[in-house]
């Protein structure tokens, strides 16, 4: 073999282990990114701030440090407690009964469903022990009983045949216990229902920002690690974590989500993910949780740690200009809806706006 045939053969086989290498390279550069072997990161600095008149309270990141994620989950799966039949938004129908009944007798008399249409019904009863309105409950005594639905939720607003079907089973209850029940005009209750709801669709509010890679997706696991440095634990359903609330059983401040079938994946890790979404369900968080401050705090603090950019439902940039015009704007309506004494997260703000 000459030198020249040599050379060539030399270069050739160079060129080829170039193209592997590179091609190797490629593939590794394209590779979501994967989360760190450290479970537990260090505090992060916060980064950005949004004014509110006044600056936000300092508050201590959630951690996982002496059973604090416990905690943390403890907080986010606590049954919340029921709340109690109130005029604001209810239809309440009084039910007299000639003598006490048993909470016994009273729970094999409800009705199957708790609901009348879309909206909630429920029946309460005066504990005689207590003199306290109650969901009837065993070993107790009641000396009267009330049935109430709900005025408007989500769905809309209570309409006739809700309001029959709610007549049809408070009557049926009341017969059962020998009580006689009062109902209240229906075209009245049902005109009532139609402002309720005026007044809460005008004064609903979900907020999202969506977060995007620029450049190298992220795994699954790595979004999770990230968002955990932030206080986020996992939620109920694949490909959702959650802020939990300061206050057990309360609503989660603030919602991240990403692509459920990539969290069920056979292989999560070699899944990409080019976008994931943090949301904010206003009326469902009290004010004093700050959840739109600190969902901006966690938007720019995740995008910057995770290579990312924040953008709007339509692709736009949104920059901490537009975050504090959004902020007044939130300022506004929280003022509006402790005027009608249905502040954001309050009971009847969450029953409300459901």
């Amino acid at each position: 073999m000459s030198t020249l045939q040599i050379s060539l053969a030399v270069i050739g086989g160079l060129l080829l282990a170039m193209v592997v290498a590179h091609s190797a390279w490629s593939a590794r550069k394209n590779l979501p990114k994967q989360p760190t072997p450290d479970s537990v990161p260090p505090p992060s600095e916060p980064i950005g701030e949004i004014s509110a008149g006044t600056a936000p309270a300092e508050r201590q990141e959630p951690s996982f440090d002496q059973d604090s994620g416990l905690d943390a989950l403890t907080a986010m799966t606590a049954p919340e407690k029921k709340t109690g039949l109130d005029v604001l938004i209810d239809v309440i129908a009084p039910i007299a009964v000639e003598a006490p009944v048993s909470g016994e007798a009273a729970l094999a008399a409800m009705p199957s469903t708790r609901r009348a249409g879309s909206k909630p019904f429920a029946i309460e009863g005066l504990c005689v022990e207590t003199g306290i309105w109650e969901t009837p409950a065993p070993g107790q005594r009641y000396s009267a009983f009330q049935a109430g639905v709900q005025l408007a939720n989500r769905t809309g607003a209570l309409n006739q045949i809700e309001f029959s079907e709610f007549v049809m089973k408070a009557q049926a209850f009341a017969d059962a216990m020998d009580g006689q029940p009062e109902f209240p005009e229906m075209t009245e209750e049902v005109a009532r229902a139609r402002e309720l709801d005026s007044f809460a669709s005008a004064h609903d509010a979900q907020l999202s920002f969506t977060l995007r890679a620029k450049h190298t997706a992220w795994s699954p696991g790595y979004v999770q690690q990230s968002a955990s440095k932030q206080g986020f634990v996992a939620g109920a359903i694949p490909g959702r974590m959650v802020l939990p609330a300061s206050q057990s059983g309360h609503a989660s401040i603030l919602g991240l989500s990403f692509d459920t079938q990539a969290a069920m994946a056979d292989d999560p890790e070699q899944t990409a993910l080019r976008e994931l979404t943090l949301s904010l369900d206003v009326p469902q968080v009290a004010r004093s949780e700050q959840p739109f401050v600190r969902m901006c705090e966690t938007a720019i603090a995740l995008a910057a740690s995770m290579d990312g950019v924040i953008i709007d439902d339509q692709g736009q940039l949104i920059r901490t200009e537009t975050m504090e015009v959004i902020h007044a704007d939130l300022e506004q309506l929280y003022n509006t809806l402790d005027g009608r004494d249905m502040a954001a997260g309050s009971a009847l703000g969450r029953r409300l706006f459901s």
